[in-house]
Formats: structure tokens, C-alpha cells, sequence
């Protein structure tokens, strides 16, 4: 008997024998709810996200308008008077 007839042997047996794993009957149901769950909470968190960018985003405007942060800083001191 050569080798690959050997392994040929080998496979065939593994093919015809019964699976060696049994899976919970309940698996289908906890596997959904699972994912649900999982699908869920992702649908939260993606809201709370852009609610937060949202608010985010206008607090800047609103922070923006009233304080005006591209005009320059008034200055400190008078300029010096001179033509009296």
C-alpha cells in the first residue's frame, strides 16, 4: 500500500465519521439575541455620537460668534500722544 493511498484511507474515514462537536440546540437563539443586542448598541453609541458632535459643533459656533477669536487682541496701552 503506498502513501497516498494510505492518506487517501485516512481521509475517507474522517469524511464518513460523525462529527465529533455537538452544538447546544438553544445555540441559534442566544446567537441572535447576541447580535441583536450587539447591533443595538452600536445603533446607541453611533447616535450618542453625533448628538454629541452635534452639540459640539454648535457650542463652537455660539463660543465662535461671541468671541470673535480672529480679530486681534485690544491693545494694552494707549499709542503715544504727540501734535499738542
Amino acid at each position: 500500500m503506498s502513501d497516498h493511498d494510505r492518506k487517501e484511507d485516512e481521509v475517507r474515514r474522517m469524511l464518513d465519521a460523525p462529527p465529533r462537536v455537538q452544538v447546544p440546540p438553544d445555540l441559534l437563539p442566544r446567537v441572535l439575541d447576541r447580535g441583536t443586542r450587539a447591533l443595538r448598541r452600536a445603533r446607541v453609541l453611533r447616535r450618542l455620537l453625533w448628538v454629541l458632535l452635534t452639540a459640539a459643533a454648535i457650542a463652537f459656533t455660539v463660543w465662535a460668534s461671541a468671541a470673535e477669536p480672529w480679530r486681534p487682541p485690544p491693545a494694552g496701552v494707549t499709542p503715544p500722544f504727540q501734535g499738542w
